[in-house]
């Protein structure tokens, strides 16, 4: 009997880490009621968080609801941001599941990002990391596709440092393959980048759309380059500038001008190109930037040097772009 009440308390019973420094039981109560609410999954009127007790040695909470449905809707919010943090929702580890009960959210919470990456046939494998990125900037690499449901970079429990790879899924199944045309196989730093789907019964669910993704694709802000890892006198840069940034004359002026200053660090810049957005054209490689230099070993010390760098906050990714293409301004 006893087992069973504490049973009762663990199905209402949800673990948080990742806490906020000295945040309070009352303002994460009141964070969670309201998260709920405005989600739509909060099943009367009155607060469906009855407490929260905190351990702030440990960094970690317990939320208390007061059914088991909106305990398990709760769980939809895995990864939500609170304070700046990304909260880690899990089950009590002595919980055992209520028989006939649904164990997952039926609802995914827009904008949320789960740190739980379940198996199935789009959960992706991203290996070959540098070890120096964090989350915030692995998933800005892997949003130029499209939103994430879920993401989890891999850390070494001893030291919270990256061991390089991660796992995602796209809200969108469509970006999936996307990803994988556009990422796999790309230099970041000194590695370069495996992405794959984790499963591999999944790798051949449509063999071919897969062949076809790399020539075929034209995915948002990266191109598949068959010779993208033997150095070329072309610098591509990518995840630098927005669209948005180039409208304004003067910011484009500014941007470029910082650019090549940048660049002259390296070796002698014979050219630079940033294509600019033209309203209702669909302008080739808007959002990327072009860089000649007069030799590949100078375009080679910019690529060291630049890649992993933050611009405006954002990771630098790059690549070596055909001469040719450059020349017939095929971006």
């Amino acid at each position: 009997m006893e087992a069973s009440v504490e049973n009762d308390k663990l199905v209402v019973s949800l673990y948080v880490g990742n806490i906020p420094f000295g945040v309070t039981e009352e303002s994460m109560a009141e964070f969670f009621n309201t998260q709920m609410r405005l989600a739509g999954l909060s099943q009367a009127p009155s607060n469906p968080v009855l407490a929260v007790q905190i351990n702030q040695d440990k960094n970690f909470a317990f939320l208390e609801f007061r059914s088991v449905d909106e305990t398990t809707q709760a769980m939809a919010f895995d990864g939500i941001i609170f304070q700046g943090q990304s909260l880690k929702i899990r089950r009590p580890h002595d919980y055992r599941p209520l028989p006939g009960i649904s164990e997952q959210p039926a609802f995914h919470v827009p904008g949320v990002v789960s740190t739980v990456v379940p198996d199935s046939p789009h959960k992706l494998f991203i290996g070959g990391l540098p070890n120096y990125l964090n989350d915030d900037q692995v998933k800005e690499l892997l949003t130029s596709f499209g939103p994430l449901k879920a993401f989890n970079l891999v850390k070494d429990s001893a030291t919270s440092l990256s061991k390089g790879y991660a796992f995602c899924e796209y809200v969108d199944i469509g970006a999936t393959d996307q990803a994988v045309a556009g990422l796999n196989g790309m230099q970041l730093g000194d590695k370069k980048l495996i992405v794959q789907r984790a499963s591999v019964g999944a790798k051949n669910a449509n063999p071919t759309a897969i062949i076809e993704t790399p020539v075929t694709l034209q995915v948002p802000g990266l191109q598949r380059l068959q010779n993208s890892g033997l150095p070329t006198e072309v610098l591509c840069l990518l995840n630098m500038v927005m669209p948005e940034e180039l409208l304004d004359d003067e910011d484009y002026e500014e941007i470029l001008e910082d650019i090549r200053e940048e660049c002259c660090k390296y070796g002698s810049v014979r050219s630079i190109e940033i294509p600019r957005p033209i309203d209702g054209v669909e302008v080739p490689g808007c959002g990327k930037i072009f860089v000649e230099y007069g030799s590949a070993a100078d375009c080679q010390k910019a690529m060291q040097a630049l890649t992993g760098r933050k611009f405006a906050n954002r990771v630098v990714v790059t690549k070596y772009y055909n001469p040719d293409m450059y020349h017939r301004h095929e971006f």
